[in-house]
C-alpha cells in the first residue's frame, strides 16, 4: 500500500485536529495552529509588506492577534485547512482595521486609551493610506451582498496579500476565476469608492 504524500497527511491531521477543536479540544486547536503557523506568519508578512514595513515582531504580533481572537469565545467549526486560513484572512483583516481605527484616533487626541493584551502590536505599521484601507473594508460588505465570491477574493488579495494561485486554492477555483474575480471586484470598487 502506497504511502501518502507528507502534503495531505499533514492536511489530513490539520483536519482531523480542527474537527476535534470543534468540539472543544483546546490542545488539538493549540496543535492546528501551530502546523499553520508558518502559513499565517507568511499571510501576515506579506500583508505587512503591502502596508509598507514589515519586522518579525508586527508580523509576529498580527499572527498572535489572530491567535486571540480565534482562543477568545467558544470553540468554531472549521471543516478543514482552506476553512480555517480564511477565518485567519478576516481575523487579520480586522486586526489591521482596528489598528488603523486606533492609529487615527490618536491622530484626533485619543492618546489616552486603554492598555490591553493587543495594543500596539501594528503601531508601527505605515499603512500608505489609511482612509483607502477603511474605505475598502467598509465596500466590502456591500460587495459581499452582489457577490460573495469577489468579497472573498478582495479580502485575502487585499487585506491578506495572496497569491491569485493561493486564492484559488483557498476557494476551491481556478486561478483564471480569481483573476477576473479580482478584475471585476477592482471595478465594483473603484466605482463605489469614487
Amino acid at each position: 500500500m502506497d504511502e501518502p504524500e507528507p502534503a495531505a497527511a499533514a492536511a489530513a491531521e490539520v483536519t482531523q485536529l480542527l474537527q476535534r477543536a470543534a468540539a472543544g479540544d483546546r490542545a488539538a486547536a493549540d496543535r492546528a495552529f501551530s502546523l499553520l503557523y508558518d502559513e499565517l506568519r507568511r499571510q501576515a508578512r506579506r500583508r505587512l509588506w503591502q502596508s509598507g514595513e514589515v519586522s518579525a515582531l508586527d508580523t509576529t504580533g498580527l499572527v498572535h492577534e489572530v491567535y486571540l481572537r480565534l482562543q477568545a469565545g467558544a470553540p468554531r467549526d472549521f471543516p478543514d485547512r482552506r476553512h480555517f486560513l480564511s477565518y485567519a484572512a478576516r481575523a487579520m483583516r480586522g486586526v489591521v482595521v482596528d489598528a488603523i481605527r486606533a492609529r487615527q484616533a490618536q491622530r484626533r487626541g485619543g492618546e489616552f486609551e486603554r492598555v490591553t493584551l493587543g495594543t500596539g502590536v501594528l503601531e508601527s505599521v505605515a499603512v500608505a493610506d489609511d482612509a483607502e484601507v477603511l474605505r475598502v473594508h467598509e465596500s466590502l460588505d456591500a460587495l459581499a451582498e452582489v457577490d460573495e465570491r469577489l468579497a472573498r477574493v478582495v479580502e485575502l488579495r487585499y487585506f491578506c496579500g495572496m497569491t491569485e494561485a493561493e486564492v484559488a486554492a483557498c476557494l476551491e477555483v481556478t486561478e483564471r476565476t480569481v483573476r477576473r474575480d479580482w478584475q471585476k471586484a477592482r471595478l465594483i470598487l473603484l466605482t463605489s469608492l469614487a
